[in-house]
């Protein structure tokens, strides 16, 4: 939230930055999650790539899909994401996973502001765990796995492939 009221400031929206400062009581008491579209549209999601939701024009000009199908498509993703945030909203992930006896990972964009280095790191630390690993890719927001492909990559490689032999 600080995050984008700081960018709507820099770049003169105050409008933007009035409406997310009535939202932050709510936002720090954990009732309502910062609003992605703000979240994306100040940079916090993607930094080095494109929508990764995809290019919706390309879909309508493709042969494979038609409008109906983009007005599926964006439907849904709003429904899950409603559900989703509110099941999150109600069913706190630290408050359900605090142990664990499989390796964990956790992996954050530095630039992420979708879901906060800061908080995730704070819930990580708290769960009791013989192997996990806090890793951040430098160069990312919220998709490090698309934004810093190769090194995602090499990154699965070395952890899933060399270390399992």
């Amino acid at each position: 939230m600080n995050y984008c009221i700081n960018q709507a400031g820099k770049l003169g929206n105050t409008d933007d930055a009035e409406y997310l400062q009535e939202l932050s009581e709510q936002i720090e008491n954990g009732d309502i999650v910062t609003p992605r579209e703000y979240v994306m549209k100040y940079g916090g999601s993607i930094r080095s790539m494109d929508n990764p939701d995809g290019d919706i024009l390309g879909a309508l000009f493709s042969n494979e899909y038609n409008l109906l199908d983009v007005i599926r498509y964006n439907y849904a993703m709003g429904y899950s994401q409603e559900k989703l945030v509110n099941h999150m909203l109600e069913n706190p992930l630290p408050n359900i996973v605090s142990k664990l006896d499989i390796p964990l990972y956790f992996i954050m964009g530095k630039y992420d502001y979708m879901t906060s280095s800061y908080a995730a790191k704070k819930y990580f630390d708290t769960i009791s765990d013989k192997h996990k690993k806090f890793i951040t890719f430098e160069q990312s927001a919220h998709y490090p796995q698309l934004e810093e492909k190769e090194k995602f990559n090499e990154w699965m490689s070395d952890t899933f492939i060399h270390e399992n032999k």
